[in-house]
């Protein structure tokens, strides 16, 4: 497939070009031409496109690029980064906010999916558009159920606050970071609040907003997004597609 085809597509079915993020999204650095084989990660850091080269994929398709910010001069270890791209022609493409927001293939509604949670509504609005999810546990779940659900299906958990009912009934979710929405889910109704990550000023929120909140940890809240979106493409074009487990353990 012409890289400028799937280029095209993403862009549009992402809504690449609708959303404002923390630096330029969609296609990052122009590789090769022809796309056949594509491999995906969370990152796109050296160890990253170095896993995409090994299996000759022509893109590596990414949740966090490597535009943030400022313009940064490329030298040093972002220039040994950068340098790693053009030298082996491999394309990179990355979906941030525009993958946490989709509806089918987001993060948020893909975590939800798997938990067998029954989405709602949308919540958590960030430079205009709703990232999170709200979702429904239906007659209830117990709390120990859905984190042990949650291991299974997503992977490993980091913490857990249960300051809130043992039966999970009303549930927010937020990948990455959304420890500081804690105070915005109890507001909602959320009994309990799935988020990847959280800092010590967060640690009392839960406990006094009287909510569950489970930190699935940032890297693999967000590595269910990349998949999703790899899976579809297969469906949709027949490309060969492989998520790469890379964990940052944070």
């Amino acid at each position: 497939m012409k890289r400028s085809e799937l280029v095209d597509y993403l862009n549009d079915y992402l809504g690449i070009g609708k959303i404002k993020d923390y630096g330029p999204q969609g296609l990052q650095i122009e590789g090769r031409d022809d796309v056949q084989r594509i491999v995906g990660t969370v990152d796109a850091q050296l160890p990253c496109v170095e896993a995409a080269i090994d299996r000759s994929a022509d893109m590596l398709l990414v949740h966090h690029g490597i535009f943030w910010g400022p313009p940064k001069r490329i030298a040093g270890s972002y220039g040994r980064l950068v340098r790693a791209y053009l030298e082996s022609g491999v394309n990179l493409y990355a979906a941030h906010l525009a993958l946490d927001a989709h509806p089918a293939v987001g993060n948020n509604a893909e975590l939800a999916r798997r938990l067998g949670l029954e989405i709602t509504d949308w919540w958590a609005e960030v430079n205009g558009v709703k990232l999170g999810v709200l979702a429904e546990a239906s007659g209830g779940v117990k709390l120990d159920y859905l984190v042990d659900h949650f291991e299974q299906a997503v992977g490993p958990i980091r913490t857990v606050q249960a300051h809130g009912p043992r039966i999970v009934h009303k549930v927010g979710i937020i990948s990455g970071f959304g420890a500081d929405h804690i105070e915005q889910a109890a507001a909602l109704g959320c009994d309990t609040f799935i988020t990847g990550e959280t800092s010590h000023a967060q640690y009392y929120e839960a406990m006094n907003a009287g909510i569950n909140v489970i930190y699935g940890g940032h890297y693999t809240t967000e590595t269910v997004g990349v998949q999703a979106l790899g899976r579809h493409l297969v469906d949709e074009f027949g490309l060969s597609f492989e998520f790469v487990d890379l964990p940052t353990d944070m």
